[in-house]
């Protein structure tokens, strides 16, 4: 039997950080130290628990999140491992909704990354307690101190040294621990054991002042806490056990630890400083929203008594099983076999069998308690953000936003035939990953993937092959340009055949002018006198839309134009609703080309934050994709430029922007405007669209 833990036994530990800084190393050593596993997976070697998944061996890199446990002490440890790249940052989001508290890795040489920046934000939003591990103190120019002020300049003084290395770099096993006075020597075995010894003599002074300095800082994070200290100078172990666990569930507080995770130096005294100072769920407030009563909020304070209450945080499909809904306990106890209602969609849900999750290894339980995290399987409507609870309580759990994609492919099938496989992959692959989007775009007659990077959208190719039996390519999308014309013309269109039998005769003048932009479609019947009848008015409109959408210049969509009927002829036998509309249709084109016409590009506004030594290079590189630059704000160490790029030139512009700022600028964008395309471009675009239609042609 799986062991049953209740709320305050459980605390839900997420790990982030840039991209390498050890958070699956450190994973495994927290498994191997609670003695979950036999032995120390290595990420090179392509084993670890939690990076399971074909594509992770083969990159060595985290891409999905990872749900895995451990005991430690009679407390259940739920980890979950997030990647710590850009491109998977929906993971981040995903991971950090469900974790109390986030442990954040940083590299001991490099510091502050743009990955520890970004996951850092994500611990903003969702209010998550913050621990700090400075990991890889094994390495050759391992600067603990420097990073330490990195940290505290970068989020606040509230960073608080709790450990230091004494012998960083190569030969490192030694730690400092304020909490213990005492310096903790490990065993070289992997074993992750340490002997506690007294502290150097030289060392006293340096940690008594840090000793010091955490009891002040615990101290003014309460009013009373504050006067006792005054009072007595200084706090009894008990007064400083409970503020200092106070502090860090209310984020006044962000202990600074010690790691190597490689060599299990350090794990299983951070595995402790979880079960006696990081918060259990219960101490955590989470809000949810009554749907039927007005939408009042409430909170659910992870009552197990309560009635039940779980969020779907994420959805993953095996090949075999179907597919996996991980989920947060909100309220209640969740029992095997109970019915719950998904609330986004009403439909009645039977969870049969519940799990525990270690990578992809899963144990069946019984019963899960408010607070905890597992797994069911085989559930029919029912996705990630998806709040599911009983029919008496129906509340909403406020649903994970996730980021605007910044980059965009078209997909190319390499068979013919294959649409509709292709359409019901890229959906189960949504449903997985939501930071993924894809669109049918019917204008350009292509399907267009958006995502997070380009990594991410290559590796939603690769899984579509592997999955669903597709092949596909990547390739730039087309551009849905647009025509329109900058002068006036007024021009006759004439249609008249005769055969034997009944003849066709339809004949207009049209006159276009151009409107201002935006300004759609205007259609004027000056007709005077009946030289057209009226039955024929709404034959000579539609012979104008149809050729507006086929587009004249180069086959795309004229808009912003204003078309007159100002004069025609009929004939009482031949005329007719088709003679009358490819009357319009010649008309409109003859005219369209004396008009002055133009192509018009679609236009976005892009938001981009940089940190100020890359501004003269990011510019730069705007100005020659053709952009202009709208504005530039500070905040903080970072400056945000605004700017107006052609849609054209925004291809591949996150990998472009990645590597002008060594992986630390980020983007946004969002459609603008139209607007005219210079004459050299859109020459070549019209030659380019002539040359297809010849070959449409001759085909």
């Amino acid at each position: 039997m799986v062991k049953e833990y209740p709320t305050e036994k459980i605390r839900n530990i997420g790990l982030i950080g840039h991209g390498g800084s050890g958070k699956t190393s450190f994973a495994e050593a927290m498994l191997f130290s609670a003695g979950v596993t036999t032995r120390l997976g290595r990420v090179q070697e392509g084993n670890t628990v939690s990076d399971y998944h074909p594509d992770e061996i083969a990159q060595q890199a985290s891409i999905n999140l990872s749900l895995l446990h451990c005991e430690w002490r009679d407390v259940k440890i739920n980890i979950i491992d997030m990647p710590g790249y850009a491109d998977f940052i929906g993971e981040v989001k995903s991971g950090l909704k469900v974790a109390d508290t986030a442990i954040l890795l940083v590299k001991s040489v490099e510091g502050i990354e743009i990955g520890t920046e970004t996951s850092w934000e994500i611990t903003k939003e969702y209010d998550n307690s913050v621990i700090f591990v400075i990991n890889k103190l094994d390495a050759e120019h391992s600067n603990f101190e420097k990073v330490v002020e990195q940290i505290r300049q970068k989020f606040g003084h509230e960073a608080v040294v709790i450990q230091f290395p004494v012998n960083e770099g190569t030969s490192f096993n030694s730690i400092v621990d304020v909490l213990k006075m005492k310096l903790l020597k490990f065993s070289n075995d992997l074993s992750g054991n340490y002997v506690e010894e007294e502290i150097p003599q030289n060392l006293r002074e340096k940690v008594e002042k840090l000793r010091e300095e955490l009891i002040e800082s615990v101290a003014e994070t309460d009013e009373e806490l504050l006067n006792k200290f005054f009072e007595n100078g200084g706090l009894t172990e008990e007064e400083l056990k409970n503020g200092f666990t106070k502090a860090i569930s209310e984020r006044k507080i962000f202990p600074i630890l010690c790691a190597d995770s490689y060599h299990n130096i350090g794990t299983k005294r951070i595995l402790d400083f979880i079960v006696d100072y990081c918060p259990s769920p219960n101490k955590k407030q989470v809000s949810a929203i009554l749907k039927n009563d007005s939408s009042q909020q409430i909170n659910l304070n992870y009552d197990s008594s309560a009635e039940p209450v779980i969020f779907v945080f994420k959805t993953v499909s095996e090949a075999h099983v179907g597919e996996f809904s991980f989920f947060k306990v909100y309220s209640g106890t969740l029992t095997r076999g109970i019915d719950l209602v998904n609330q986004s969609n009403g439909t009645l849900e039977r969870l049969s069998q519940l799990y525990v999750m270690n990578g992809k290894e899963r144990k069946e339980v019984q019963k899960l308690y408010a607070g905890d995290i597992g797994a069911v399987v085989k559930l029919k409507n029912t996705h990630t953000n998806d709040t599911l609870s009983t029919k008496a309580f129906a509340v909403v759990i406020p649903q994970i936003e996730f980021p605007e994609p910044v980059i965009q492919f078209a997909i190319i099938s390499k068979n013919k035939g294959e649409e509709e496989k292709i359409a019901a992959g890229l959906h189960a692959l949504h449903e997985e990953d939501p930071t993924f989007v894809f669109t049918v775009d019917n204008e350009l007659q292509q399907t267009l993937i958006s995502g997070q990077g380009e990594m991410h959208l290559t590796i939603i190719a690769k899984r579509l092959k592997e999955k669903y039996g597709v092949e596909v390519e990547l390739g730039e999308p087309k551009i849905p340009y647009r025509e329109t014309i900058k002068g006036k013309a007024r021009e006759q269109g004439k249609y008249k055949r005769q055969t034997g039998g009944r003849g066709q005769y339809g004949d207009v003048w049209l006159v276009l002018e151009p409107l201002p932009r935006g300004g759609g479609f205007e259609f004027v019947d000056a007709i005077v006198g009946g030289v057209v009848p009226r039955n024929y008015i709404p034959a000579v409109e539609k012979g104008v839309r149809d050729t507006m959408a086929k587009g004249v210049l180069a086959g795309y969509p004229v808009i912003d134009v204003k078309v007159t009927l100002d004069y025609g002829s009929y004939h009482p036998v031949d005329s007719s609703d088709l003679a009358f509309q490819i009357a319009a249709s010649m008309a409109f084109k003859k005219a369209f080309m004396n008009a002055n016409p133009v192509l018009l590009e679609p236009i976005y506004e892009i938001e981009v934050k940089v940190p100020e030594e890359f501004m003269g290079s990011v510019i730069g590189d705007i100005s020659s994709r053709r952009g202009k630059v709208i504005g530039m704000t500070a905040e903080g160490s970072y400056q945000v430029v605004k700017a107006y790029v052609p849609q054209k030139e925004l291809y591949r512009y996150s990998s472009a922007l990645r590597s002008l700022t060594q992986g630390r600028g980020i983007f946004k964008a969002r459609f603008s405007h139209y607007e005219e395309v210079p004459k050299e471009i859109a020459d070549k675009i019209i030659a380019e669209a002539q040359k297809q239609k010849e070959a449409v042609e001759e085909e």
